[in-house]
């Protein structure tokens, strides 16, 4: 698992120093102290942890706000992500703005100045330690916090994310070969 891990991180090192590091000239370039980004168009099913998976492949997470509904807590497909390193925003942006993600188109965008308001990140927060969704508590904190969600343990989500596999782009679909003899009568 690990050498993957780094094999991305090399692969964003290079990107980085490549294009966008000393480009002011850059359009990224003007929400440089801003280690935020938007997500919009997100399946409604997907939970902070299937997020999560998916956005940090671009660098360390630091927070993540999953907006919901006030009232009835169902998310509202979008949200908010931190990056540990701001830089890891570009590669989002650049990587993931227009990619379909379950049937729906996912917008990446910059955001130059985000805050949650205080009274919204404590109701975020007193929700999170009531949250059924990270699994039974005491199997080590980070795990149970961060395990992908019931959306995400599709093979859709694997395929189009395993960078090894890629999609096929090419075949064609799976049942022309045993269609052939659909018209003879038996």
């Amino acid at each position: 698992g690990m050498n993957v891990i780094q094999e991305i991180k090399r692969i964003n090192e290079e990107e980085l120093s490549r294009g966008v590091a000393g480009g002011a000239g850059s359009w990224h370039a003007q929400y440089r102290d801003s280690a935020y980004v938007f997500v919009g168009g997100l399946p409604y099913d997907l939970v902070e942890g299937d997020v999560l998976c998916v956005f940090s492949q671009w660098g360390e997470v630091e927070d993540i706000n999953l907006v919901r509904d006030e009232k009835t807590g169902k998310s509202k497909g979008f949200a908010f992500i931190k990056y540990e390193d701001q830089r890891s925003t570009v590669l989002a942006v650049d990587n993931f703005n227009g990619v379909e993600l379950l049937g729906r188109l996912i917008r990446v965008d910059h955001v130059a100045k985000y805050k949650l308001p205080s009274h919204l990140r404590e109701k975020e927060e007193a929700e999170e330690e009531n949250s059924g969704h990270y699994g039974p508590e005491g199997d080590g904190e980070e795990e149970s916090k961060y395990r992908p969600g019931h959306a995400y343990e599709g093979a859709e989500l694997a395929n189009k994310f395993n960078i090894h596999k890629g999609v096929d782009l090419y075949g064609g679909p799976d049942d022309s070969d045993d269609g052939s003899g659909e018209d003879s009568d038996e």
